[in-house]
């Protein structure tokens, strides 16, 4: 597999990260005061761990940070503040990393000023489905290709997707569109054959804490999108991200596809409020999938209309040539017609948010 280092220069060790404290160095703090600082920690015994942004330098502490109690760290030179991190996540912390993560797939760039828009079949069928849908919500203004290979399905009877097969074809609708691709894995087999045909691996909400799975879609290097399990709260959701994050690998992007709650008119309830809730704490880029959330296709419209005015990063759409025959989730899936009514819909908003789509 792939590796990639990570922008945090994480350095792992058998009791993993855990940093304790953050110093939030002043706009433009001289190199020396920052390598006095460093030195400080280490002589403590304790690691430092750097995270440079455009003009903030953070630099993390691991360890007991009651060693430093005797040191005065918050008026030494071009030190700005000293916070204390309580949260068990660190690396997807916003206290960590101010700075917005943006995450490339492909030719898109999630958490930035694009609303990159997924859509697809949620099962891949067979290779004319595939390329007809492909081509439809490339012409629409989707940026990124999705598709069911592997399909954790309630039911062991239900259709559970091509596999290696689908794969082949999701890369081969990549070369003749350009669009780039990703496809939810279910195990190591998975992964390992996903990473030689996809841009972007999915990691869905019933695998959400699936530690081992997530660990092992870190090492890939390759984009994660990271699905929201479906009665997790916003912090067990983070720690899930941190498992990524913590294998050297920092693109990670969050999925908010609904939680299970009592009210049953709709698949799921789209907790909107997870997006300026995930803003606050963490740097990563957030998407909201509309279609899983209200498992209703006429529900997808106002949804999605939701998501950008909250301020996601993105969202993910179900499309199929004719959802009445769909193997999977037909009565969530938007026709290409209504998808690209959808589009059209949504720019407006879109720029209005600051976004350009």
């Amino acid at each position: 597999m792939k590796s990639m280092k990570s922008k945090f220069a994480i350095q792992k060790n058998r009791k993993g990260m855990d940093i304790s404290m953050i110093i939030v160095m002043k706009p433009n703090a001289k190199k020396e005061s920052i390598d006095k600082i460093i030195r400080i920690i280490e002589e403590k015994g304790l690691t430092p761990h750097l995270s440079a942004g455009k003009e903030v330098t953070i630099i993390g502490v691991v360890g007991d940070k009651t060693k430093l109690q005797d040191q005065n760290l918050e008026i030494a030179e071009d030190v700005d503040k000293i916070v204390a991190v309580t949260e068990s996540y660190k690396l997807a912390n916003k206290k960590f990393h101010p700075e917005p993560t943006i995450v490339k797939v492909g030719n898109a760039l999630i958490g930035g000023k694009d609303l990159v828009i997924m859509s697809g079949p949620c099962a891949v069928e067979s290779r004319e489905q595939l390329f007809e849908t492909a081509h439809a919500i490339k012409k629409a203004g989707a940026q990124i290709l999705r598709g069911g290979a592997y399909k954790p399905r309630t039911s062991p009877y239900a259709f559970q997707g091509l596999e290696e097969e689908g794969l082949k074809f999701m890369k081969e609708a990549r070369e003749e569109t350009g669009l780039a691709v990703v496809c939810e894995v279910t195990s190591l087999a998975a992964i390992e054959a996903a990473v030689k045909y996809v841009d972007m691996l999915q990691i869905g909400a019933r695998n959400m804490q699936n530690f081992y799975l997530l660990k092992e879609a870190g090492k890939t290097g390759l984009p994660v999108l990271l699905k929201r399990g479906l009665s997790a709260t916003i912090d067990e959701w983070l720690n899930a991200a941190e498992y990524i994050i913590a294998e050297g690998n920092p693109n990670v992007v969050l999925c908010e596809r609904g939680i299970r709650t009592f009210e049953t008119a709709t698949r799921n309830t789209l907790d909107i409020s997870a997006v300026p809730v995930i803003k606050s704490k963490s740097h990563l880029p957030i998407i909201v999938d509309p279609s899983h959330a209200s498992g209703v296709r006429g529900y997808v419209k106002p949804l999605s209309r939701s998501a950008i005015a909250v301020g996601a990063d993105g969202l993910m759409i179900e499309t199929h040539p004719n959802p009445a025959i769909a193997l999977s989730d037909g009565p969530q899936s938007l026709t290409f017609p209504q998808f690209e009514e959808l589009c059209d819909e949504l720019r407006p908003l879109a720029a209005l948010m600051g976004k350009k789509f």
